[in-house]
């Protein structure tokens, strides 16, 4: 059989007019608000009539660190939901929205891939229904009325050198991360270092995101702290008088994006918040009216389990009152074997031994999912060199984990590659033996919850945190802010903030850079180690070799 790329299984796809889609889930044609015959948007309508309807089973996919090697996260997020629907299953996929970021940087496109994707991938990767350029208008409009603000007066008051709210713009660029602006005279105002953030890092995308309806959105984006006056005193988004027209250019965004999958199961996606320097996760509003909607839901936290899973479970459920049934972990032997110390170029050769010795990644992460209460199931993403004994070597090494691993092979053969997992997840689901439970209640000290991701989920020795940090914290705790959860903004690649220390280490320092009040998203944002909030482009961008062909198709995405 002639091998196919992503792009060529994805533009053969039949792809159903999204009202039939929609009507899988309930949702009336009049309710959906379509973006072209094969996406549209939810109405607000239509999900405020959900209320009392029961929720479905929940079911979190996350993975591994990620290496270089690839380990499918998204790809087998897609193949399940396909699984479920397989076996007979009303089930829904719920993924987050791509940044264009990485799609021209480093990463391309993120769809999932193989025969487990959602369809338009050329759309979803560019610019989809333009929420992203709806956040950074709504964030940047806010910025242009703090300076404007003290252009005309500063009737607040406030304290130029104490500003917080910096610029996003949905790209890689770091040479935005620091810059001056007001300069050029009187007429442009007065001249102050700020910079800017990479669009999925605004708390606006984290308010979007954790926002139940335009209602609480607004009330969320009026709680944003943009700055201090010189007495400390904080000064809000509201008292700008910003929030509301934030919410207007929000108002379309905030309606989930509805679409299918290759097989034509229903997906949502919306939002897109990174889980390295945000809280990772898709929005609530697409979560909980997909849980409305379909009996299993199957979403995605970003990256390993250390970064995602544990946002979506310390900030996402707790915030949206969510609890999830199962968790998958994917894993590929690749991967092990790069935890195991093989070099990229020498995957391709067996060697069970690296597989074991890398196990140790993911028995880390195994442990972790299940101190949250919840039930962990391994899938291992089979890839075409993978052999019978490194396969056992993973599955026998997860037995000793008290858990279970299951060969999926979606990536190659769709729904059919995943009847066992999604089977498999399914019992779990329905046997209710998931006991929830956040890592830390809400009335822990701000720095000891901090503590308490590094010791319990990464297995720091320390904390490493100056005495500006720790003041600062305890400013905030003051100010009534101590209930809140903490986002920790650290590299994927490892649990320590060293992305070059791969398997699972112990003994290591998480030094604190910075922290940032995100008061209206209601979390505290920690920055590690050399983690950047606005990434840069590699070496040779993705961008190079992105074009169109004679056709005007898009090229190079994948």
């Amino acid at each position: 059989m002639a091998f196919k790329s992503d792009i060529e299984i994805a533009r053969a796809a039949r792809k159903q007019p999204i009202q039939e889609v929609g009507a899988k889930l309930g949702i009336p044609a009049d309710h959906l608000l379509p973006y072209g015959h094969d996406k549209a948007k939810v109405g607000q309508a239509f999900i405020e009539g959900l209320a009392d309807r029961p929720k479905g089973k929940l079911i979190l996919v996350t993975a591994i660190n990620p290496t270089p090697a690839g380990e499918g996260k998204t790809t087998t997020t897609v193949g399940l939901g396909d699984g479920l629907n397989r076996i007979g299953r009303k089930a829904a996929v719920c993924i987050r929205e791509a940044s264009l970021g990485p799609c021209f940087g480093m990463k391309g496109g993120a769809a999932g891939g193989g025969y487990a994707q959602v369809v338009p991938m050329e759309d979803m990767n560019l610019h989809f229904t333009g929420d992203f350029h709806a956040i950074t208008s709504a964030h940047n409009l806010l910025s242009a009325m703090i300076d404007n603000h003290i252009y005309w007066g500063n009737e607040l008051g406030i304290d130029e050198r104490r500003i917080v709210w910096r610029r996003v713009m949905d790209m890689n660029d770091r040479a935005l991360r620091d810059n001056v602006v007001g300069l050029g005279g009187v007429a442009n105002g007065f001249p102050r270092q700020t910079g800017f953030d990479i669009t999925v890092a605004s708390e606006v995308m984290a308010i979007l995101c954790l926002a139940s309806d335009l209602g609480d959105l607004q009330r969320r984006l009026g709680n944003i702290v943009v700055a201090y006056r010189r007495d400390r005193t904080p000064i809000h988004a509201r008292d700008l008088k910003a929030d509301g027209a934030m919410t207007v250019l929000l108002r379309d965004a905030m309606q989930p994006n509805l679409v299918q999958t290759l097989e034509n199961n229903p997906a949502f996606v919306h939002g897109g918040p990174f889980a390295n320097i945000a809280h990772g996760c898709n929005s609530v509003t697409a979560t909980t009216t997909a849980l409305k909607c379909a009996d299993y839901v199957v979403t995605e936290a970003g990256f390993g389990a250390d970064l995602g899973a544990e946002k979506f479970m310390n900030i996402k459920c707790r915030k949206a009152g969510l609890a999830p049934d199962c968790v998958v972990i994917v894993a590929t032997v690749r991967a092990m074997k790069m935890n195991g110390g093989v070099a990229k170029e020498d995957l391709g050769a067996e060697n069970v031994e690296a597989v074991r010795e890398g196990c140790a990644n993911l028995g880390r992460h195994i442990g972790n999912v299940k101190s949250f209460g919840v039930p962990a199931v391994v899938a291992i993403n089979h890839f075409a060199g993978d052999t019978e004994a490194e396969i056992r070597a993973v599955t026998e090494y997860v037995e000793t984990q008290g858990s279970e691993a299951i060969l999926c092979r979606h990536w190659a053969e769709g729904s059919s590659g995943t009847e066992a997992l999604a089977t498999r997840v399914a019992e779990i689901a329905d046997s209710g033996v998931s006991q929830f439970a956040p890592l830390y209640p809400d009335a822990m000290p701000l720095f000891e919850k901090i503590e308490r991701i590094a010791k319990s989920i990464y297995r720091a020795d320390e904390v490493i945190a100056d005495k500006k940090v720790r003041d600062q914290l305890r400013e905030w705790e003051a100010a009534g802010f101590s209930d809140l959860p903490v986002c920790m903004a650290k590299t994927q690649y490892s649990f320590s903030t060293d992305p070059n220390l791969r398997g699972a280490p112990t003994g290591h320092s998480v030094p604190l850079r910075e922290v940032r009040l995100s008061a209206g998203a209601g979390f505290v944002v920690v920055i590690c180690g050399e983690i950047m909030t606005m990434p840069g482009l590699p070496r040779r961008p993705s961008a190079e070799v992105i074009r169109l062909d004679a056709e005007g198709r898009v090229e190079g995405l994948f």
